[in-house]
């Protein structure tokens, strides 16, 4: 009996995931993986810090699919197949505990992403996957024969003779196999595959970024962190996105976990507009703007005499109140006693309605993401197999899927590889 032949390109957490599902499911198939780069599981190794935040505490999939801008709706059944309960068994399983934080997010316990890569390299040996690195892919395509057979290429893709795919590696060496899985991220050459192979790929763009504020006085504020604000988004002809949490001010413009997410959720308007946009803060957003006004009131009335710049009653950082009353045009010499009305009302605008533009894109860290890939409708979400290719098969971020900040992203890459590994034996 011939063995099967399983492909994965890609070596990364999708394609080392996929592929260790595979050869686990049929012991009896020959699963090989092949990664360009001489350093598999790259991304996984500067992710969150170095620590690797691998998944969230999240364990009921309605709430887990609100975190996805793209894929939500796709994931939903397939996150009641693998979800992060069984990404935490299935490292359990195999030597590594993984901790929650206070936020949700999980780590492994260890503190150090190196865990994670020995734990997946050592997991796939184990297992008996042929791991190939510096073999880079450069094209694929349908049919062929195994072997050296003479025989001609209407064979039907039962017949044992018959190589569903071959590939054709950059050193020119020709690879032959009966299933084909692509978990290449967001690599170019993923998308020109899945196109080779008559996939539609929604056009990539970045998600998960921060945001650049060309205003000197602002950034010189960077470290200053506010944990609530409420953002809201406003690119013309678009309706205005919204999110409440953290922002870190930086030395190019603002950052922080209610910035990422926006990014995310804003990902192709904003980059529709070139990311020029404007960005609405709320600094105050547990209050409504009539009792921020009545706060400043009952300080004014209260410390007459004192500094306006010194002396406040908002929770707000004291540089960041003093860049606030700046705004509006107040001195560090003025009390509150000389407070117009007029004034005091721009000061409360400036508290809940900021304005500031944005003048660019910056980058997170090391975590980059990429919202597109291949058209979602295209895949059977209970296999992760194409619907237009038999015995091809996707996972992780080659697809158009993309999560916010806090272990997400991972997450679509343990499930979907774990789908598309075990079902690609069949």
């Amino acid at each position: 009996m011939t063995k099967l032949q399983i492909i994965i390109v890609g070596g990364g957490a999708a394609g080392f995931f996929a592929a260790i599902a595979a050869a686990k499911t049929n012991p009896r198939a020959h699963v090989i993986l092949l990664e360009a780069s001489h350093q598999p599981l790259a991304k996984v190794r500067i992710s969150g810090g170095g620590r690797c935040n691998v998944t969230h505490a999240c364990f009921e999939p309605r709430e887990l699919v609100k975190n996805y801008p793209r894929g939500n709706k796709a994931l939903l059944g397939a996150f009641t197949r693998f979800q992060p309960k069984d990404t935490i068994i299935w490292f359990q399983a195999h030597g590594v505990e993984l901790k929650t934080e206070a936020d949700g997010r999980m780590f492994p316990v260890t503190d150090c992403s190196e865990t994670i890569v020995k734990c997946l390299m050592s997991a796939a040996k184990a297992a008996g996957v042929e791991l190939r690195i510096g073999t880079a892919v450069t094209s694929v395509k349908l049919g062929g024969i195994k072997g050296n057979s003479p025989r001609k290429m209407e064979i039907s893709m039962s017949d044992p003779l018959f190589s569903h795919f071959e590939i054709t590696l950059k050193s020119e060496e020709k690879l032959q196999c009966d299933r084909l899985l692509l978990a290449t991220g967001s690599n170019p050459i993923g998308y020109k595959i899945a196109q080779q192979l008559g996939h539609t790929i929604e056009s990539p763009v970045p998600s998960l970024f921060t945001l650049n504020i060309k205003n000197q006085k602002l950034t010189e504020l960077a470290g200053v962190s506010v944990n609530p604000v409420k953002l809201r988004l406003i690119v013309p002809e678009y309706p205005h996105l919204e999110q409440t949490g953290p922002l870190l001010i930086t030395h190019w413009g603002l950052s922080g976990p209610a910035v990422l997410k926006l990014s995310a959720w804003g990902a192709r308007m904003l980059h529709a507009s070139n990311y020029q946009a404007t960005l609405i803060i709320n600094w105050l957003p547990h209050l409504k703007q009539e009792q921020v006004r009545q706060q400043l009131l009952t300080v004014k009335n209260n410390s007459p005499k004192r500094l306006i710049t010194s002396h406040r009653d908002v929770d707000l950082p004291h540089r960041l109140w003093q860049y606030i009353v700046s705004c509006v045009g107040i001195s560090v010499e003025n009390r509150w006693a000389e407070l117009s009305n007029k004034t005091l009302n721009q000061l409360v605008q400036e508290l809940t309605q900021g304005q500031y533009s944005i003048n660019g894109k910056g980058v997170f860290k090391e975590e980059f993401v990429t919202c597109g890939g291949v058209n979602l409708k295209e895949i059977n979400f209970k296999t992760m197999e194409s619907k237009l290719v038999p015995g091809l098969y996707f996972a992780g971020e080659i697809l158009d899927i993309d999560g916010v900040t806090g272990g997400f992203n991972f997450q679509s890459a343990w499930t979907t590889a774990y789908l598309a590994g075990s079902a690609s034996i069949n």
